[in-house]
């Protein structure tokens, strides 16, 4: 594997996405929420931004797991399996519907761990997104790395969810919504859509359903338990993952003066919490 000292050569390097904020886009996120459709001019909801600026690339460019191949923008790390670990969103000015709006991506640390699946690695990005000189969103992204699994390798604790829920609603993706947001999020990860890969080369029991689509709806129940106060800041957390076909809780309370929202799959098991 190569070193931190190695990979840390990327820490610094920028990459510039430029993308207008269309209408028909909002249209088909709102047809796949099942929510208003956010008119010209107005708000972007939160966290829909994800849905801009994704990697166009040909097949021939794409990794074994459907991503972009390392060591472009992202270092060449030299562990197969990837996923969206958490993060935190800052919303600081809207981003409106209809603008050009621009992402400024920077790799900011990289770290190696050893955990209980084997060697890890953590690799931390800032988005800026800007309308112009204003700034709209400020986004820090952690992507881990890991080894495939190994057979008889100790499976990872299920994280104890929080307790005393004030709102809880459900849901039970199926493929269908899977594959909508893939293909408005241009996600070509497999876990997702090819259950055979996500069974026999990644370990998963079933596709599994993306951390992002859970943040974006686990946000609008924040947004809910607020009453109409915005939020402003988002940290979120992926501590185990939820599968297409099992029901997911989505639950939250007030935590101080804070909001806590998380889900929960059938088992009564944390998959991500915020």
């Amino acid at each position: 594997m190569q070193t931190v000292t190695e990979l840390n050569s990327w820490v610094g390097k920028e990459q510039v996405r430029t993308a207008i904020i269309d209408h028909r886009q909002c249209e088909l996120m709102a047809a796949t929420l099942g929510c208003d459709i956010p008119k010209h001019g107005e708000e972007l909801p939160g966290l829909w931004h994800w849905c801009w600026f994704n990697d166009a690339l040909p097949a021939s460019e794409l990794g074994r797991d459907g991503h972009p191949r390392k060591g472009g923008f992202l270092p060449p790390v030299p562990l197969p399996r990837r996923m969206w670990a958490g993060g935190k969103v800052e919303f600081v000015s809207p981003i409106e519907v209809g603008t050009e709006c621009t992402k400024r991506s920077t790799i900011m640390d990289i770290q190696e761990k050893n955990g209980r699946s084997g060697s890890l690695c953590i690799v931390t990005i800032e988005h800026l997104f800007l309308d112009g000189d204003r700034l709209c969103v400020r986004e820090e992204q952690n992507l881990v790395y890991r080894e495939d699994p190994k057979e008889g390798a100790p499976k990872p604790s299920p994280a104890k969810p929080p307790s005393g829920a004030q709102i809880i609603k459900s849901l039970k993706p199926d493929s269908v919504l899977m594959f909508r947001y893939s293909a408005l999020t241009f996600n070509g990860h497999r876990i997702h859509y090819d259950v055979d890969y996500a069974r026999d080369v990644e370990g998963y029991r079933d596709l599994v359903f993306h951390a992002p689509l859970t943040a974006m709806l686990l946000l609008r129940l924040a947004e809910e338990l607020a009453e109409g106060n915005p939020v402003r800041q988002f940290s979120y957390r992926a501590t185990s993952p939820l599968y297409c076909n099992e029901e997911v809780k989505l639950r939250g309370r007030a935590d101080g003066e804070s909001l806590l929202v998380w889900a929960e799959n059938m088992a009564g098991e944390s998959g991500n919490d915020r």
